[in-house]
């Protein structure tokens, strides 16, 4: 999950196509999120991209079995 954090702070990502070309497992929802698989599948992130503004809202993290628990296109992150 470093690795994905260290990235995505220097990412510029405009586009979904950017974020593919990086990520190529990702998975782009229908509601302006993105899916991330984390080591080989185990975890994933939910997060949300403001392109225009270039950040990156984590609303998930978890393990492919919390992940399955949940609605990628309406979770939340708990404070």
């Amino acid at each position: 999950m470093r690795a994905w954090a260290d990235e995505v702070r220097v990412a510029q990502w405009k586009q979904t196509a950017d974020v593919k070309a990086a990520f190529g497992n990702a998975s782009i929802l229908k509601t302006r999120r993105t899916v991330f698989n984390i080591k080989g599948n185990d975890y994933r992130i939910v997060a949300a991209i403001a392109y225009r503004m270039g950040v990156v809202f984590v609303k998930f993290v978890g393990t492919h079995e919390e992940y399955d628990r949940i609605d990628a296109n309406t979770v939340e992150l708990d404070p």
